[in-house]
């Protein structure tokens, strides 16, 4: 019986390698995009999870919430927009990754099944950011701390939660960053000397999702070239 696997952002960059790092014979593999919905409205992910689930055949038995976004929040924007920009990567980045979260932990409860979360991070969740993405640091601390709530709490019912938190990878979202910030710096902070590649995260997203042993559920992992290390 194939794993059942839903993916969120898996249109490009990160989430593509990791529905490619995931697709094989033994998989089926529903892999969402902007195109399917915008995660900003609160409704949005509640509906997509019981479209997927008609998909799958009323079966998920993995949940990869990868979808977010990374956007300046200058700190003089008007008090409205700066609220506003806030509350948008509040709700893509954390709130709709909880949305389904929670959804998959009372489909594993209802089917007695055990299932597992790979909730894709942040470095920024532990160094922090830049001064115009308090936001995305905060968005991405908090799903930590929910990915180990999650394993903590549902343990017992054979429900595993593991995040993985890149640093920069060679994404569009990565290129442009670099290009504003000047990469030759950026790339003096990591002592690899390169950023992360797609199908690194991918990969380490794969071995969680299929691999990682039972006892690892909680582990929080990094990926970023020894830019940042606890």
């Amino acid at each position: 019986m194939p794993t059942h696997i839903l993916i969120t952002g898996a249109s490009r960059g990160i989430g593509a390698a990791i529905a490619e790092a995931l697709t094989s014979t033994a998989t089926k593999i529903v892999a969402l995009s902007s195109a399917d919905g915008d995660l900003g409205d609160p409704a949005t992910p509640d509906r997509l999870w019981h479209t997927s689930l008609d998909q799958l055949d009323g079966r998920i038995d993995i949940l990869v919430n990868n979808a977010g976004v990374f956007e300046a929040n200058p700190l003089d924007a008007t008090d409205a927009e700066w609220l506003a920009n806030w509350n948008r990567t509040m709700q893509i980045n954390l709130t709709a990754s909880a949305q389904l979260c929670r959804r998959a932990v009372l489909h594993w409860q209802a089917r007695q099944s055990g299932g597992r979360i790979v909730n894709i991070a942040s470095r920024a969740a532990y160094r922090g950011d830049s001064p115009v993405h308090w936001h995305y640091a905060a968005s991405k601390a908090g799903m930590v701390a929910m990915t180990k709530t999650i394993a903590r709490a549902y343990a017992r019912d054979g429900i595993l939660a593991f995040a993985i938190c890149p640093g920069f990878t060679m994404t569009g979202m990565a290129d442009e960053y670099l290009e504003s910030r000047g990469g030759e710096k950026l790339l003096a902070d990591i002592p690899l000397g390169r950023v992360a590649m797609p199908d690194e995260v991918g990969e380490m997203a794969r071995w969680c999702a299929m691999q990682a042993p039972a006892s690892m559920t909680g582990a929080i992992l990094d990926i970023n070239g020894a830019s940042y290390v606890r």
